[in-house]
């Protein structure tokens, strides 16, 4: 599992920037196109939306990955 935390002050990370953030994808193009195709679950339900704001607590998987945000 890999775990991300926030920036300080920052409540959310943007779901494309996350997949980017923890090397799971090259580009931020890379992981709006992932998104929108269904590849990526929040929480365990698939979320096509690429600016979804991911907050602490939150679990990301995909490519069989789970990021935890934190």
């Amino acid at each position: 599992m890999i775990e991300i935390s926030l920036a300080p002050g920052k409540p959310h990370i943007e779901l494309c920037d996350l997949l980017k953030v923890a090397d799971l994808c090259e580009s931020g193009g890379a992981a709006k196109h992932i998104i929108a195709a269904g590849h990526v679950k929040v929480d365990g339900i698939v979320d096509t939306r690429k600016r979804a704001k991911i907050k602490a607590g939150q679990m990301v998987e995909f490519q069989g990955e789970k990021i935890k945000v934190v």
